[in-house]
């Protein structure tokens, strides 16, 4: 039998597209898949449409109060059942028919003893679901580095498939101050173990709008929301706060390089020496030459 895949997904008010969303994952190629869903308060149609596939035994149902996506979603990874590996999946995309087929050949060809995470290409779609781009198209996209979780989030949730090495070590310490399911994964499995990217699309990503990550914004409506989440928001605070939450737990199982790298993000006040070290650092933290003059920008100024 081939090895058990585990889907966790996150419901809110998702009743436009969710049925879309779930007859792409019970469609999958690969043959041993279970569904686990947590509604996270929906007030619309959405558990009628959940209800639905429970009742005809397609899907797993857990009802919760709304507490956010990145809670919802780690609640999850604590409390469904055990697998070889599992897939966060958002509730508005469509996923290619390959998908997990594709995770899982990759993921079976590292050893199973520490975390690992594979993350994909994706295409980027309307809130009709038409084709605008494949994101990564000329394969420019760098791979992922223990500098770079840091700082960015490569890996997006809908596009992110992890072994049951690091579903124990997510579930056993669960983060308060994660900034994000996907992000904590990624860190996790780059600091402890190994993040595979494919550059082939698993997923069309449907941007309604309402997403919850930035992922197919416009330039400068990118830059909006950067700037209002980061600044008015005060998002360092809370990056920091995860950062050193995983130096509390990890910092013993990371690479002398990584281990050195790490705390030069963790001082709780400003510091001087580090923010050179950071300034100076000789390798990029993000993809694009203005992502990465503006994450330098930042160490200068004390954010980050």
């Amino acid at each position: 039998m081939a090895k058990k895949v585990n889907v966790l997904l996150s419901s809110y008010n998702g009743a436009d597209h969710i049925r879309e969303q779930i007859e792409s994952i019970l469609a999958q190629t690969y043959d041993n898949i279970s569904l686990y869903v947590r509604d996270d308060g929906s007030v619309d149609g959405t558990l009628d449409i959940l209800k639905e596939y429970e009742a005809a035994g397609k899907l797993t149902l857990y009802e919760g109060k709304n507490v956010g996506f990145i809670k919802s979603f780690l609640w999850l990874v604590r409390h469904a059942e055990k697998a070889d590996y599992y897939a966060y999946a958002d509730q508005d995309d469509e996923w290619l028919p390959d998908k997990i087929t594709m995770a899982v050949e990759l993921l079976d060809k590292e050893e199973q003893d520490k975390p690992l995470l594979y993350f994909s290409n994706y295409n980027l779609c309307d809130d009709d679901l038409n084709f605008v781009k494949t994101y990564d198209k000329e394969g420019l996209v760098k791979q992922p580095s223990f500098a770079n979780a840091l700082v960015d989030c490569m890996p997006l949730g809908f596009n992110s498939v992890f072994n049951y090495k690091a579903q124990s070590i997510i579930a056993k310490d669960t983060p308060k101050y994660s900034c994000g399911h996907d992000w904590w994964t990624y860190i996790v499995c780059q600091g402890l173990g190994k993040v595979i990217y494919d550059n082939r699309p698993t997923v069309n990503y449907r941007r309604t709008g309402h997403n919850v990550s930035p992922g197919g914004m416009s330039f400068i409506k990118f830059q909006i929301w950067r700037f209002k989440k980061f600044f008015v928001n005060d998002y360092f605070s809370n990056i920091r706060k995860m950062l050193r939450e995983f130096e509390y737990y990890y910092k013993d199982d990371l690479s002398k390089k990584d281990k050195k790298v790490l705390a030069l993000f963790t001082h709780k006040r400003y510091n001087f020496i580090a923010m050179i070290k950071k300034l100076f650092y000789p390798h990029r933290f993000r993809q694009g030459l203005f992502d990465e003059l503006s994450v330098r920008f930042l160490f200068i100024i004390g954010k980050l």
